[in-house]
Protein backbone atom coordinates (compact mmCIF):
# COMPACT_ATOMS: atom_id res chain seq x y z
CA UNK A 1 0.00 0.00 0.00
CA UNK A 2 2.66 2.54 -0.97
CA UNK A 3 1.90 6.02 -2.68
CA UNK A 4 1.62 4.37 -6.12
CA UNK A 5 -1.22 2.18 -4.94
CA UNK A 6 -3.48 4.85 -3.92
CA UNK A 7 -2.32 7.44 -6.47
CA UNK A 8 -3.43 4.83 -9.02
CA UNK A 9 -6.58 3.98 -7.13
CA UNK A 10 -8.00 7.94 -7.13
CA UNK A 11 -7.46 8.70 -10.64
CA UNK A 12 -8.90 5.17 -11.76
CA UNK A 13 -11.87 6.37 -9.29
CA UNK A 14 -11.55 3.69 -7.06
CA UNK A 15 -12.98 4.85 -3.98
CA UNK A 16 -15.45 2.69 -2.58
CA UNK A 17 -14.03 3.15 0.97
CA UNK A 18 -15.51 7.19 0.47
CA UNK A 19 -18.40 6.89 2.26
CA UNK A 20 -21.41 9.15 0.94
CA UNK A 21 -22.94 10.55 4.71
CA UNK A 22 -21.57 11.52 7.93
CA UNK A 23 -20.57 8.55 10.73
CA UNK A 24 -22.75 7.78 13.01
CA UNK A 25 -20.12 6.65 15.51
CA UNK A 26 -18.68 10.06 15.10
CA UNK A 27 -21.84 12.16 15.68
CA UNK A 28 -22.24 10.28 18.95
CA UNK A 29 -18.97 10.38 20.19
CA UNK A 30 -17.02 13.43 19.35
CA UNK A 31 -18.15 15.01 22.43
CA UNK A 32 -15.72 13.06 24.56
CA UNK A 33 -13.13 14.36 23.30
CA UNK A 34 -14.04 17.67 25.73
CA UNK A 35 -12.81 19.65 23.39
CA UNK A 36 -14.62 23.63 22.48
CA UNK A 37 -15.36 24.99 19.20
CA UNK A 38 -12.80 26.25 17.72
CA UNK A 39 -10.26 23.64 18.58
CA UNK A 40 -8.26 21.78 15.78
CA UNK A 41 -9.23 18.06 14.80
CA UNK A 42 -6.46 15.97 13.06
CA UNK A 43 -7.99 13.81 10.37
CA UNK A 44 -5.08 11.39 9.00
CA UNK A 45 -5.78 9.67 5.22
CA UNK A 46 -9.10 11.89 5.49
CA UNK A 47 -9.58 11.41 1.66
CA UNK A 48 -12.43 13.72 0.85
CA UNK A 49 -14.43 12.38 3.76
CA UNK A 50 -17.84 14.59 4.19
CA UNK A 51 -16.86 13.62 7.88
CA UNK A 52 -14.72 16.62 7.64
CA UNK A 53 -18.09 19.14 7.14
CA UNK A 54 -19.76 18.05 9.96
CA UNK A 55 -16.92 18.56 12.13
CA UNK A 56 -16.45 22.16 10.72
CA UNK A 57 -20.51 22.43 11.19
CA UNK A 58 -19.55 21.98 15.14
CA UNK A 59 -17.36 24.88 15.11
CA UNK A 60 -13.92 22.87 15.21
CA UNK A 61 -11.13 23.65 12.75
CA UNK A 62 -10.03 20.62 10.73
CA UNK A 63 -6.65 19.67 9.31
CA UNK A 64 -6.69 16.71 7.11
CA UNK A 65 -3.78 14.83 6.07
CA UNK A 66 -3.92 13.49 2.33
CA UNK A 67 -1.69 11.73 -0.12
CA UNK A 68 -3.55 12.61 -3.51
CA UNK A 69 -4.32 16.14 -4.80
CA UNK A 70 -6.96 14.59 -6.43
CA UNK A 71 -8.74 13.94 -3.53
CA UNK A 72 -7.84 17.44 -1.95
CA UNK A 73 -9.56 18.97 -4.96
CA UNK A 74 -12.48 16.91 -5.28
CA UNK A 75 -13.46 18.02 -1.82
CA UNK A 76 -13.66 21.08 -2.22
CA UNK A 77 -15.11 21.61 -5.89
CA UNK A 78 -18.32 18.80 -4.89
CA UNK A 79 -18.28 20.47 -1.64
CA UNK A 80 -18.76 24.29 -3.27
CA UNK A 81 -15.92 25.69 -0.50
CA UNK A 82 -13.79 28.32 -1.51
CA UNK A 83 -10.07 27.50 -0.77
CA UNK A 84 -6.64 28.93 -1.36
CA UNK A 85 -3.55 26.41 -3.07
CA UNK A 86 -0.44 27.47 -0.83
CA UNK A 87 2.63 26.05 0.25
CA UNK A 88 4.42 25.43 3.36
CA UNK A 89 7.47 23.24 4.80
CA UNK A 90 7.43 21.83 1.09
CA UNK A 91 3.75 20.48 1.50
CA UNK A 92 0.69 22.57 -0.84
CA UNK A 93 -1.86 22.61 1.22
CA UNK A 94 -5.47 23.57 0.44
CA UNK A 95 -7.13 25.73 3.14
CA UNK A 96 -10.44 26.85 3.32
CA UNK A 97 -12.37 29.13 5.58
CA UNK A 98 -12.15 26.41 8.34
CA UNK A 99 -11.05 22.70 6.91
CA UNK A 100 -7.23 22.69 4.95
CA UNK A 101 -6.20 19.71 3.54
CA UNK A 102 -2.39 18.92 3.63
CA UNK A 103 -1.54 17.01 0.11
CA UNK A 104 1.52 15.36 1.36
CA UNK A 105 2.36 12.08 2.83
CA UNK A 106 1.55 11.29 6.17
CA UNK A 107 4.96 9.41 7.14
CA UNK A 108 6.82 12.66 6.36
CA UNK A 109 4.77 15.32 8.29
CA UNK A 110 6.09 16.02 11.52
CA UNK A 111 4.61 17.81 14.72
CA UNK A 112 6.90 20.86 13.91
CA UNK A 113 4.91 21.17 10.31
CA UNK A 114 1.36 21.32 12.16
CA UNK A 115 -0.53 23.49 14.11
CA UNK A 116 -1.30 22.48 17.59
CA UNK A 117 -3.59 19.21 17.29
CA UNK A 118 -6.18 19.34 19.82
CA UNK A 119 -8.34 15.62 19.02
CA UNK A 120 -7.56 12.91 16.69
CA UNK A 121 -10.16 11.46 14.10
CA UNK A 122 -9.49 7.96 12.52
CA UNK A 123 -11.87 6.56 10.51
CA UNK A 124 -9.89 5.37 7.51
CA UNK A 125 -6.39 5.36 8.30
CA UNK A 126 -5.66 2.67 10.35
CA UNK A 127 -7.92 0.20 7.91
CA UNK A 128 -6.36 1.19 5.37
CA UNK A 129 -2.97 0.01 5.98
CA UNK A 130 -1.82 -3.85 5.43
CA UNK A 131 -0.53 -5.17 8.82
CA UNK A 132 3.67 -4.52 8.74
CA UNK A 133 2.56 -0.72 8.08
CA UNK A 134 0.28 -0.20 10.89
CA UNK A 135 3.32 -0.18 13.82
CA UNK A 136 4.80 2.24 11.88
CA UNK A 137 1.85 4.46 11.61
CA UNK A 138 1.14 4.23 15.46
CA UNK A 139 4.50 5.15 16.23
CA UNK A 140 4.51 8.50 13.98
CA UNK A 141 0.75 8.75 14.61
CA UNK A 142 2.13 9.36 19.13
CA UNK A 143 4.65 11.80 17.64
CA UNK A 144 2.15 14.15 16.79
CA UNK A 145 0.00 14.38 19.12
CA UNK A 146 0.60 16.12 22.65
CA UNK A 147 -0.15 14.70 26.19
CA UNK A 148 -3.30 14.48 27.02
CA UNK A 149 -4.59 14.84 22.96
CA UNK A 150 -7.65 12.86 22.56
CA UNK A 151 -8.52 10.17 19.56
CA UNK A 152 -11.73 9.03 18.13
CA UNK A 153 -10.45 5.71 16.07
CA UNK A 154 -12.71 3.33 13.96
CA UNK A 155 -11.80 -0.21 12.91
CA UNK A 156 -13.36 -3.21 11.04
CA UNK A 157 -13.11 -6.29 12.16
CA UNK A 158 -13.53 -9.72 10.05
CA UNK A 159 -12.27 -12.90 9.12
CA UNK A 160 -8.96 -11.25 7.15
CA UNK A 161 -8.78 -14.60 4.76
CA UNK A 162 -12.51 -13.90 3.71
CA UNK A 163 -11.25 -10.45 1.67
CA UNK A 164 -8.76 -9.04 0.34
CA UNK A 165 -7.82 -5.43 1.96
CA UNK A 166 -7.96 -2.50 2.20
CA UNK A 167 -10.01 -1.78 4.05
CA UNK A 168 -8.07 -4.63 6.66
CA UNK A 169 -9.58 -5.80 9.53
CA UNK A 170 -7.83 -4.88 12.58
CA UNK A 171 -8.84 -6.49 15.85
CA UNK A 172 -9.15 -5.22 19.16
CA UNK A 173 -6.27 -6.92 20.61
CA UNK A 174 -3.93 -5.50 17.98
CA UNK A 175 -5.16 -1.82 18.87
CA UNK A 176 -4.31 -2.30 22.51
CA UNK A 177 -0.70 -3.85 20.84
CA UNK A 178 -0.44 -0.63 18.82
CA UNK A 179 -1.33 2.33 21.08
CA UNK A 180 -1.77 1.28 24.65
CA UNK A 181 2.00 1.76 25.81
CA UNK A 182 1.18 5.59 24.48
CA UNK A 183 -2.16 6.05 25.07
CA UNK A 184 -4.83 4.86 27.63
CA UNK A 185 -7.49 2.98 25.47
CA UNK A 186 -11.18 3.00 26.50
CA UNK A 187 -13.01 0.38 24.09
CA UNK A 188 -16.61 2.03 23.72
CA UNK A 189 -18.64 0.13 21.03
CA UNK A 190 -18.26 -3.20 18.90
CA UNK A 191 -21.03 -3.29 16.62
CA UNK A 192 -22.60 -5.64 13.85
CA UNK A 193 -22.05 -4.17 10.45
CA UNK A 194 -22.18 -6.52 7.77
CA UNK A 195 -25.98 -6.12 7.08
CA UNK A 196 -25.49 -2.14 6.17
CA UNK A 197 -22.41 -2.99 3.47
CA UNK A 198 -23.61 -5.33 0.78
CA UNK A 199 -20.47 -4.57 -1.13
CA UNK A 200 -18.92 -6.59 1.55
CA UNK A 201 -21.50 -9.68 1.63
CA UNK A 202 -20.53 -9.79 -2.14
CA UNK A 203 -17.18 -10.33 -1.83
CA UNK A 204 -17.96 -13.49 0.58
CA UNK A 205 -17.73 -11.92 3.94
CA UNK A 206 -19.30 -13.85 6.74
CA UNK A 207 -19.13 -11.62 9.69
CA UNK A 208 -18.35 -7.71 9.99
CA UNK A 209 -17.91 -5.79 13.06
CA UNK A 210 -17.55 -1.59 13.40
CA UNK A 211 -15.28 -0.89 16.84
CA UNK A 212 -14.98 2.71 18.32
CA UNK A 213 -12.29 3.59 20.54
CA UNK A 214 -11.79 6.47 22.61
CA UNK A 215 -7.42 6.98 22.80
CA UNK A 216 -6.01 9.67 25.14
CA UNK A 217 -2.73 9.94 25.33
CA UNK A 218 -0.30 9.68 28.60
CA UNK A 219 2.25 11.82 29.76
CA UNK A 220 6.19 10.78 29.25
Amino acid sequence: MRAKFWHERWDRGEIGFHQPGFNSHMQRFTGRFGIEPGANILVPLCGKSLDMLWLAEQGYRVTGIELSERAAEDFFAENDLVFERITASGMTIYRGQMIEIWAADFFKVTQRDLPRMDAVYDRAALIALPPDMRPTYAAHFTQLVDEGTPVLLITLEYPQQEMKGPPFSVTGEEVDELFSSAFEVEHLLQEECLSKEPRFREKGLTRMEEQVFLLRKRGS
